[in-house]
């Protein structure tokens, strides 16, 4: 799982970054709200740790702003304010969780993986798509009676995409959105490549073409 981490404070920063790098993560560090934003638009992410007090922008308006550009990233902030104003600000911004410093990194790990297991609604890291198939949100891969298929990163992001909104029609804006960066251009036909190999390994009546709309993982 990919994180962006935003913390000014660079002892912090370093610490909660080594510790998560240590439990299989992938974390990109920033240090102000304008760096998380541009870092942002510029890749995708499975989560957002974002301190509050920092320069440029604060936390709840920079979630503020991803928010209202379509961007639901899962969130979470880490922050000294903790009073039930700041709490409701948080919230209020797009939130998921609000973990008040000094913390626990132990504490801070079981809220990533909760959160995570609420965002692909499961209790395990392995999604059954298939009665032979499975995805491992840990490692990004598929696996077809214990062998191991191994995707490119926009099919990843696809599936997640699809597994995220099961048995719903995603469309095709949020596909773009959500698989290309905002500096990538994406096309139809890219799109129907990375589809037609999804369903080489998954079955291709398991993914739905809605007409003019998008497409539904069933």
């Amino acid at each position: 799982m990919k994180i962006l981490y935003l913390e000014d404070d660079a002892n912090l920063s370093e610490t909660v970054e080594e510790f998560l790098s240590d439990e299989g993560f992938d974390i990109v560090a920033v240090y102000d709200g304008e760096e998380a934003l541009e870092t942002i638009y510029k890749h995708n992410f499975d989560m957002l740790l974002l301190d509050v007090n920092v320069p440029q922008i604060n936390g709840f308006e920079l979630l503020k702003e991803l928010r209202s550009a379509g961007i639901s990233t899962p969130a979470i902030f880490t922050t000294s304010l903790n009073s039930i104003d700041d709490l409701s600000n948080g919230y209020n911004s797009g939130a998921d969780d609000y973990i008040k410093k000094p913390f626990a990194l132990k504490e801070l790990l079981f809220r990533i993986k909760a959160l995570l297991k609420r965002e692909f609604k499961i209790q395990s890291e392995l999604i059954k798509i298939t009665k032979e198939i499975d995805f491992n949100t840990h490692t990004n891969e598929l696996i077809h009676d214990e062998k191991t298929i191994l995707l490119n990163p926009k099919e990843v992001l696809l599936l997640k995409l699809l597994l995220k909104h099961k048995n719903e029609c995603v469309t095709f804006e949020n596909i773009y959105q959500s698989v290309w960066s905002y500096d990538e251009t994406h096309s139809e036909m890219s799109l129907r490549t990375y589809i037609k190999n999804l369903r080489k390994h998954i079955g291709k009546e398991n993914i739905l073409s809605i007409k003019k709309v998008g497409y539904k993982l069933v």
